[in-house]
């Protein structure tokens, strides 16, 4: 197995480190455009071997020969938000950059599995398809493993309790339009409704969708990459051990959940060929139409490339 991370910023190189610690590849290689940042942490991660007790050999790199043949492509490349500034703000400047990578890494591997992490996540996953030509179960976004981790360590937070034994679902778009389920959310088995009041799970759902922008306006010079790097992690270990776990990620749809030609978050199998199987869960009228107004709010952005 061999993984390529593009990007060597903090959301990469914590994810090429994750990766190499786990085991998920023999071989990470960790590109960058700025000539020796992906040298120097490629080099700093692999020292750190004989203490964490890893095998993986990491390589840091400026050019894309030394990914060829590589079986998943990381790409979380991009300018990361400021300040002030909306996942939208980026897209411009963010899908010039993926369109570049994903033409350049396709070429040295045409047969990988694209994971993209770049904002806006929805709209930078379509870019990364409609360049690589790829069919749409090796193209995935991650977006909604991170938006339900944030909940969850949202109501593990406010109940006092591990967040081991909660689960959430979040759908739609990784934006302002994202759909936090509580129903579908659980502690150790309890629907949420039945452990907090609306106004309580009014308030999380609400802190959920501003996530991003409640660690950017505390970092002030960046974006968060601890969390976003432990996501696509968790999509990548399922895809390397054929795990099948159902997570939710940005997929484009062919028809489910009555949305068309659309990257859009949903919960997915991931098995080793990547996305095996969208699973289709029922939605009460208002969580359709919310979902709805999600994808529309992408295919508003997607309107706007000129790719």
């Amino acid at each position: 197995m061999k993984i390529t991370v593009i990007g060597a910023g903090h959301v990469g190189a914590t994810a090429a480190q994750r990766i190499a610690e786990k085991e998920l590849a023999n071989e990470v290689v960790l590109v960058d455009v700025v000539e020796g940042l992906p040298q120097g942490k490629g080099l700093d991660i692999y020292e750190s071997a004989p203490i964490e007790r890893f095998d993986a050999k990491v390589i840091g790199t400026n050019s894309y020969d030394q990914t060829s043949n590589s079986d998943i492509i990381l790409i979380t490349a991009g300018i990361a938000r400021k300040p002030g500034m909306s996942r939208d703000d980026l897209q411009a400047t963010n899908a010039n950059i993926v369109k570049t990578v994903t033409e350049q890494a396709v070429a040295k591997s045409p047969r990988a599995i694209i994971i993209v992490v770049s904002n806006p996540l929805d709209v930078m996953t379509y870019v990364a398809k409609k360049v690589s030509g790829f069919e749409r179960h090796r193209v995935l976004g991650m977006a909604g493993v991170l938006d339900s981790a944030r909940f969850r360590t949202f109501i593990a937070m406010e109940l006092n309790v591990s967040v081991e034994d909660v689960t959430a679902f979040v759908l739609g778009g990784h934006g302002d339009s994202m759909v936090p389920l509580p129903r579908y959310s659980t502690v150790a088995g309890i629907p949420l409704p039945d452990l907090m009041d609306k106004a309580t799970i009014d308030r999380l759902v609400k802190r959920t969708r501003d996530g991003g922008i409640e660690i950017v306006n505390y970092l002030k010079t960046g974006s968060a990459y601890y969390a976003p790097s432990s996501a696509a992690i968790e999509m990548i270990e399922s895809i390397v051990r054929d795990k099948r776990r159902i997570l939710p990620c940005a997929a484009w749809l062919e028809g489910e959940y009555g949305l068309n030609d659309v990257y859009c978050g949903v919960p997915v199998k991931l098995s080793r060929d990547g996305m095996e199987e969208i699973i289709q869960i029922k939605l009460t009228p208002e969580e359709q139409a919310a979902l709805n107004k999600s994808a529309d709010d992408v295919r508003a952005n997607i309107a706007k490339l000129n790719i």
